[in-house]
């Protein structure tokens, strides 16, 4: 390109990559420069660019499932942050397998990521990059760390029902595994019991993941399916999510049984789907905008900042009441 121009090395490298330095010079010069790359088909080796700045300016973002409205909420608000930022990101799904976990692990750092994002997922060695990690999961090693309180989020879920009346509560545990599972558990354990309610083990159901195939409002619909077949009466559900949530609310209607009037349905997260759904669903939202952009504000600033200090978030839900949830058609 030089040669054929008749410029500097520097002076068509200044134009091609757009360089604040470049608007300094002649504006017939940059429209050449332009117009022979347009030519010449010229592109730029990437992978030489790299080298040559031993930067990449490409992020890894690891999701058990990228068709999950969680998932698909946080990674709107990873990307519109992370274009301004002019990074690049590629995403991978394990859907919960261990191996291609580690696998994919390896293969972001030899491709050149300059750190990952952990949606949900479980990891047992850390590669030597930043890591952020979205979930209440724990690690052995420094993660950025940004959750939920869940405990918050959960107790205010019952509190809701417990007002309506509701005493018999059916419950969906999520699946063996997932980040929240445990937290969220141990938080419907003692919301119940300083509300005086029993945890009744057959109105407890835990999701389970469908062998072919991902669909977790499926799940919910099997979930409310061996509730329903149990025969022991209840008047409200708290679903582990919104999706578990919906499918729950297809079930109980094909059972013959109305949302809200014969039972009260509440998911967890406030995904899109959750106000689309009829009836339109209660449930306790999390900040999935918020928790996307710091997820993404503190990687960048371990990337570029290497003394940026590893920290954890603990973020706070809030309860949105929709049509979902009524008061207890029952006497408490």
């Amino acid at each position: 390109m030089a040669a054929y121009l008749g410029l500097s090395r520097s002076t068509v490298s200044l134009v091609l990559n757009n360089s604040p330095v470049a608007q300094g010079l002649k504006p017939e010069t940059r429209e050449r420069v332009f117009k022979a790359a347009h030519e010449l088909n010229y592109r730029a080796n990437y992978f030489a660019r790299v080298l040559n700045k031993k930067r990449s300016h490409m992020i890894g973002i690891l999701s058990p499932d990228l068709t999950e409205g969680y998932d698909s909420e946080l990674l709107t608000a990873m990307e519109d942050l992370l274009i301004e930022r002019n990074y690049v990101y590629f995403i991978s799904s394990h859907h919960w397998n261990h191996n291609r976990i580690q696998q994919l692990l390896q293969v972001f750092v030899e491709r050149g990521a300059e750190g990952i994002i952990l949606i949900n997922t479980p990891v047992d060695a850390a590669p030597n990059i930043p890591l952020v990690s979205i979930g209440s999961l724990t690690h052995d090693f420094p993660v950025t760390s940004i959750g939920i309180n869940n405990t918050l989020g959960v107790r205010k879920a019952l509190d809701h029902l417990y007002a309506l009346g509701h005493r018999r509560i059916a419950l969906f545990k999520g699946h063996a595994g997932s980040s929240d599972t445990e937290s969220r558990w141990q938080a419907v354990q003692h919301g119940c019991q300083q509300l005086g309610l029993a945890v009744n083990e057959r109105l407890v159901v835990q999701l389970e993941r469908i062998r072919d195939g991902l669909d977790p409002i499926r799940e919910g619909y099997l979930a409310a399916n061996r509730l329903l077949q149990s025969g022991e009466p209840f008047t409200a559900l708290l679903a582990f999510n919104d999706m578990s949530a919906i499918g729950a609310i297809h079930a109980l209607r094909d059972a013959g049984r109305h949302v809200p009037q014969d039972v009260s349905v509440v998911g967890f997260d406030d995904v899109q789907a959750a106000t689309i759904v009829q009836p339109a669903l209660t449930t306790v939202r999390q900040p999935l905008d918020r928790m996307g952009v710091l997820a993404t504000t503190e990687m960048l600033a371990r990337i570029e900042e290497p003394t940026h200090p590893v920290e954890q978030f603990c973020l706070e839900p809030e309860l949105v009441v929709r049509k979902s949830s009524a008061p207890c058609p029952q006497p408490a």
